[in-house]
């Protein structure tokens, strides 16, 4: 193969996942962003649409992913691994000795959950059965999980009768995850009984840290739970987008950002 086929191989890689990062894309940004022709983007978008890739709409092409995909544990713990390590450091700046904290499902906020074992006088209040297990199984803090059907291939707590355990309760901080994080959308996740729980989290906390590596600024998911303004701490990476981060900052948001390397 040529390094002329290569680069276009790569190109069109990087297009598949800017489209899905943002959801949608002109041709006109497209070619900005890859420094190519138009007549080379408009090549590209159909050879990836003709492989189901993304789909073609007039003047740039659309994301394939439903608002409702959401990847299975197993396959988030695999992605942006040094990210989500990094932002987990970051993040750890905001716990103290004496703390109640709560931490979302997900698998950044397990990262936060496996720095927590020197800890020991915290609360950590989770839905999450893996952070639980780990926290029990590692650590002297203190768990409260969150009771109810557990949802499959996710492992964590979901229904009504997780959201009973939680109303109640109170922390200090939540550290919050979002499958979904755009500026004029708010937080997004796919299912809704998941919203209702982040919901509650964000409303009884007195700070709120979202943990996030960039790839999903920008992505839109099927419910919004939260505005950008309900954040005060957003921890995301160096590949973050400036004119998101000045959009943040100007909801009064403190953005700090953290290496994409180890």
């Amino acid at each position: 193969m040529s390094n002329d086929n290569i680069f276009a191989e790569e190109r069109k890689s990087e297009i598949v996942e800017y489209v899905n990062k943002y959801a949608k894309a002109t041709v006109t940004e497209l070619c900005d962003y890859f420094n190519v022709s138009p007549a080379t983007i408009r090549n590209d978008l159909k050879d990836l649409a003709g492989a189901g890739l993304i789909s073609r709409v007039h003047g740039g092409a659309i994301a394939n992913i439903s608002v409702n995909f959401e990847p299975k544990i197993t396959e988030k713990r695999i992605q942006k691994t040094i990210e989500k390590r990094n932002i987990a450091h970051r993040a750890l700046n905001y716990i103290h000795e004496g703390d109640s904290i709560a931490l979302d499902a997900g698998s950044t906020t397990f990262e936060l959950a496996t720095l927590l074992n020197e800890f020991r006088d915290l609360t950590v209040v989770t839905f999450d059965l893996n952070i639980a297990t780990w926290l029990d199984q590692n650590s002297n803090v203190n768990v409260i999980l969150a009771g109810g059907p557990v949802r499959k291939g996710f492992h964590y707590i979901t229904g009504n009768l997780a959201i009973n355990t939680i109303r109640d309760l109170h922390v200090d901080t939540a550290f919050i995850a979002s499958n979904g994080i755009n500026v004029e959308k708010g937080l997004t996740t796919p299912k809704i009984d998941t919203a209702n729980i982040k919901k509650i989290l964000i409303d009884n906390a007195r700070k709120v840290v979202l943990m996030a590596d960039s790839a999903k600024l920008g992505s839109i998911s099927f419910v919004k739970f939260a505005d950008i303004s309900d954040i005060d701490y957003f921890i995301t990476d160096f590949n973050a987008r400036q004119e998101d981060i000045k959009k943040f900052e100007e909801a009064d948001v403190k953005v700090e950002l953290v290496s994409t390397e180890n």
